[in-house]
């Protein structure tokens, strides 16, 4: 039973944002190398909220690398226009913003998860003392949301650097923050209220990101159609 849980809580935390790299950036060696590198950007500032922990400054440490991958992205774009098959790399904003997102948000899930997912193969079962029989799953899910927002926080984010739209800043800043605290209350078995709020978020967020990367709703339906 545990190592059935174990692949059921993987696939669930990890299942759409594995589809969503082998459809949307596998294929593309760019998307690969600012996948990548955001990774890598996301472990500084995990390095660096370690090292000093401040009241609330995990969250402003990671939206601050989120601005200096933004900076990085926007002062490479001679290089990477030279070595893409894109004609025009503004054109292309969007997706390395996509890709940096995911990258933030698959090691996010990964390092919120992994030691969970260890446990989770026994030998003990979870449930005893007390304990929650539902708190694998529960971990699961928060991780799939945090993986998906952190992809629409970074659309949102560097689309409002570049239009210089403050709003979208503080709401992404704002969101984090919010979505992040929130999960406290699972201390308190409160996991009805957290998922519940965090996938609210998660929707309003895609919307916001769905809009900024020029979507419609007459091309929604467009792509429903062609599906």
């Amino acid at each position: 039973m545990t190592v059935v849980e174990f692949f059921g809580c993987s696939f669930l935390a990890f299942g759409p944002p594995v589809a969503m790299f082998a459809l949307t950036i596998a294929h593309d060696p760019i998307r690969i190398i600012i996948l990548i590198a955001a990774s890598f950007f996301w472990l500084v500032s995990l390095l660096l909220s370690s090292t000093v922990w401040l009241a609330f400054h995990p969250i402003t440490s990671k939206e601050g690398f989120r601005y200096l991958m933004y900076k990085v992205l926007r002062k490479t774009e001679n290089g990477l226009q030279e070595v893409t098959d894109i004609v025009r790399i503004a054109d292309y904003r969007h997706i390395l913003s996509y890709a940096s997102g995911l990258g933030f948000g698959i090691i996010s899930g990964a390092f919120s998860l992994v030691n969970i997912l260890a446990d989770s193969v026994g030998p003990a079962t979870v449930g005893l003392k007390a304990g929650s029989d539902v708190f694998m799953l529960i971990s699961a899910a928060q991780s799939l949301a945090m993986i998906l927002l952190h992809t629409f926080w970074s659309v949102i984010f560097f689309n409002a650097c570049d239009v210089k739209n403050y709003y979208h800043i503080v709401y992404v800043v704002a969101s984090h923050l919010f979505v992040s605290c929130m999960t406290l209350l699972n201390a308190n078995a409160l996991f009805g209220v957290t998922l519940s709020i965090s996938y609210l978020v998660l929707c309003i967020t895609g919307v916001i990101a769905f809009q900024v990367a020029g979507g419609t709703i007459a091309s929604f339906r467009k792509f429903l159609t062609c599906k």
